[in-house]
């Protein structure tokens, strides 16, 4: 969570906590024990998504226009620079970049927590890759 969250670890943890608390309550209507990890791994992001939805910009137009997606990743993290370029990446393009090389999911099981066909976790894959491999370029030179 704290990598989606950009490396903000108290947002990742306010959103961990409200998924598991939502989990808790669901947790009568869930049957299939082979696929638990996935169900979480659903709740958590869609508790992101609809934190993401509920943020409020309060910001001038000039502002904004430097604005990403998280805005004060942990200045301690040790991959900071990578936190930086997957901040830019679309929602879609970093979770599955994240679910994939980070969380060890397989493009089917990706396609079950995202809730889109796995040729459109292929293409965010694909998509998220060419950005980072041009974000991270970009800063070495």
């Amino acid at each position: 969570m704290v990598a989606l969250c950009c490396g903000d670890s108290l947002l990742a943890d306010d959103i961990a906590q409200e998924a598991l608390i939502k989990a808790y309550i669901s947790c009568d209507n869930f049957n299939s024990p082979d696929k638990f990890t996935s169900w979480i791994y659903r709740i958590g992001y869609n508790t992101f998504l609809n934190h993401k939805r509920s943020e409020k910009m309060t910001v001038g137009y000039e502002q904004a226009e430097n604005l990403t997606a998280c805005d004060s990743p942990d200045s301690g993290f040790k991959y900071q620079e990578l936190y930086e370029a997957l901040k830019l990446l679309p929602d879609r393009e970093r979770t599955s970049i994240l679910l994939h090389y980070m969380e060890g999911y397989s493009i089917k099981e990706i396609a079950g927590i995202v809730g889109v066909s796995a040729d459109a976790v292929k293409q965010h894959l694909s998509r998220g890759r060419n950005h980072l491999r041009g974000y991270l370029n970009s800063n070495i030179n």
